[in-house]
């Protein structure tokens, strides 16, 4: 039993990616929970500041490595995360063999660990794998509409090998594996100038610059709270679900909604301008969180409201303290 919700002070993961924007939160989370914790990252997208807290804390271990190159852990694992890997439009597009290298052999390599260890694995996958979805919402039996060789395949593409490469470990070797598909999850930590919508709008609604919209902003979005976001995974790593298990907020609005909320919750006097859309820009996106709800009991509690609130808060204190 790994008893993810509750104390357990002998037990110890391993998260790649830890030192990111979901990788430091789960750190974040585990550290609470009495869990040991050991952080594999090479700080290609992710930040010290996000461990800093924690770099003294006498459970947290971090290694600066690259997990396409060595994924070893000494002494025993009882929990692998693997959540290394680009993950905004804005990095990925820049490093797109990056991108791919961490979803093939970063991917391998962590499952190579937790068969090693007898630990279970749990894959950070994503709700890319839907592409521009002809099925709404999306449930997880859902296939997808991806297109492979448009500038977001590098991604789309490198979460569904992982996933089938995370299904052919689990059938063939017997390893203990989870697949959690993410929803977009925003809150603190985002990168100010990542790309994605929620940390652009409100970076540029505290600058009073223009909050620009892609296309007319008809498109939906389900946006998902950090911290419920967390709660989702660690549920699933608790559990024996193989998955893959949608994780999100079936509660869906339209970017132009949400860039109308942000205006509204900075007070900024920014206009809203429009932009031409991404390429493969997805038209809609919804998780059908029946599986996560029934299964593993779980669904968000934190209100678009009370998150905003709390990310614009970080945010502003985050861009003063750079200025």
């Amino acid at each position: 039993m790994r008893t993810v919700g509750g104390e357990a002070p002998h037990r110890r993961a391993v998260v790649t990616g830890g030192a990111g924007f979901l990788g430091s939160h789960l750190c974040e989370e585990l550290l609470r929970r009495g869990w040991a914790v050991v952080c594999l990252d090479n700080f290609l997208t992710g930040a010290t500041t996000n461990i800093a807290e924690f770099l003294q804390h006498p459970r947290f271990e971090l290694a600066h490595c690259d997990v396409t190159e060595n994924a070893h852990v000494r002494g025993p694992v009882d929990l692998v995360l693997h959540f290394a890997s680009p993950a905004s439009p804005v990095d990925y597009l820049e490093m797109p063999i990056e991108t791919l290298r961490v979803g093939s052999v970063g991917t391998e390599r962590a499952l190579a660990l937790a068969r090693d260890k007898h630990a279970r694995f749990v894959l950070a996958s994503t709700s890319e794998v839907y592409g521009d979805p002809q099925v709404h919402p999306q449930p997880e039996d859902y296939w997808g509409h991806v297109n492979p060789i448009g500038p977001r395949g590098v991604y789309d593409e490198a979460k569904r090998y992982a996933e089938a490469l995370v299904t052919a470990y689990r059938a063939t070797y017997g390893v203990d594996t989870g697949i959690v598909r993410i929803f977009n999850t925003y809150g603190p930590r985002m990168r100010p100038a990542d790309g994605r919508a929620i940390p652009t709008f409100v970076r540029q609604a505290l600058a009073g610059e223009p909050v620009t919209v892609s296309g007319d902003g008809s498109q939906t979005r389900s946006v998902c709270f950090v911290d419920d976001l967390i709660e989702g995974v660690l549920a699933l790593a608790d559990s024996d679900l193989a998955g893959p298990v949608n994780i999100g907020n079936p509660w869906e609005m339209t970017v132009l909604q949400i860039a109308q909320d942000v205006l509204a919750a900075t007070g900024s006097t920014s206009h809203i301008e429009f932009v031409d859309r991404p390429v493969d820009d997805p038209g809609v996106r919804r998780p059908d969180t029946t599986l996560a709800r029934t299964q593993l009991g779980w669904e968000p509690t934190v209100s678009w409201q009370e998150g905003l609130q709390r990310t614009v808060a970080w945010f502003a204190e985050e861009l003063s303290r750079s200025a």
